[in-house]
C-alpha cells in the first residue's frame, strides 16, 4: 500500500464511515470559470494518491430539475486487495464490488442501512479495486445550494451546511443511488462528471483516519481520510489530524 507523508452528524454517516457555514462561502480557491475536464491521469492514480487531489475538485449532478454543481471538501482511500477497510478486501469480487474492479474513472454506488447511498470514485487500473469515498461536498452557488435543500425537504437542525456534511446525506441532496453505479464521471454529458476545480495544492488539507471502520483492525488507524481544514462543509473535524503535503 502507497503511504502518504503526513498531512455524531446525525444521519447515517455516523456509520460509513458539525459546523456552519453557507454556499458558496468558503475560503477554497473557486473553480475556473470555463468548466474543464479533470486531467485523464488522476483517474489511473491508486486511490491514496487520487483522494487528497480529488479535494476543491467540481461534482456536477444533472437532474431533471437543473444541473447542481458542488466542491469536493473531504474524502476516504480504500484502496487494493490487503485494506482490510475496503469491499474488496482479499479480492472479494461480488456484484456489489464488480464495479470496484473496473478502469478508473466510474462511479461506485452503494447502500446502506437499506436506505442511504455512498458515492465512490474508481481509480487505477483494471482489476485492480481501488476506490475513493466522497464523504462531503459544498454547493457552489445559492440556486446550487437550494435545489440540494429541496431534494433534502428536512435539513437536520436546521443547519446550512448539514445538506452535504456527510456521504449518505449528499447522495440524498444530489439525488444519487444505486442507478448511477457505473456511471462514467469522466465526459461531461451524463448524469454524474467531475471537472477541474481551484489549485489543490493551495489548501490547507489535513489527513486523520476514516470514520466508523473498527472491522480494519490494523488499517482503522490509517490517516487515509483527507479534508480542507476548517472548511465548514466537512462531516467531522479529527482534534489529532495532521497536515498533508503533496
Amino acid at each position: 500500500m502507497d503511504t502518504l507523508r503526513y498531512s455524531s452528524p446525525d444521519g447515517p454517516e455516523d456509520h460509513e464511515r458539525a459546523g456552519s457555514g453557507t454556499a458558496a462561502n468558503s475560503s477554497a480557491p473557486h473553480a475556473p470559470a470555463s468548466p474543464q475536464a479533470l486531467s485523464p491521469e488522476l483517474y489511473s492514480l491508486p486511490a491514496l494518491k487520487a483522494a487528497p487531489r480529488l479535494l476543491n475538485q467540481i461534482l456536477v449532478r444533472h437532474t431533471e430539475d437543473g444541473e447542481i454543481r458542488c466542491r469536493i471538501v473531504e474524502t476516504e482511500s480504500y484502496g487494493g486487495v490487503e485494506d482490510k477497510g475496503s469491499h474488496a478486501y482479499a479480492a472479494r469480487r461480488t456484484p456489489r464490488t464488480e464495479t470496484m474492479f473496473h478502469p478508473g474513472g466510474e462511479a461506485y454506488v452503494y447502500l446502506i442501512y437499506g436506505m442511504y447511498h455512498c458515492l465512490n470514485l474508481v481509480t487505477g487500473p483494471a482489476d485492480d479495486p481501488q476506490a475513493v469515498l466522497i464523504r462531503a461536498v459544498e454547493p457552489l452557488t445559492p440556486h446550487d445550494a437550494a435545489l440540494m435543500q429541496c431534494y433534502r425537504a428536512r435539513i437536520p437542525g436546521g443547519k446550512a451546511v448539514n445538506v452535504s456534511n456527510g456521504p449518505g446525506k449528499l447522495c440524498l441532496a444530489l439525488r444519487i443511488d444505486k442507478s448511477l453505479n457505473g456511471c462514467s464521471l469522466i465526459q461531461p454529458g451524463g448524469p454524474l462528471h467531475l471537472e477541474q476545480g481551484g489549485d489543490v495544492s493551495s489548501l490547507n488539507i489535513v489527513q486523520a483516519p476514516r470514520i466508523n471502520i473498527p472491522y480494519a483492525e490494523e488499517y482503522a488507524e490509517e490517516p487515509w481520510r483527507f479534508y480542507i481544514q476548517d472548511h465548514p462543509y466537512v462531516s467531522i473535524r479529527d482534534k489529532n489530524a495532521r497536515p498533508f503535503h503533496f
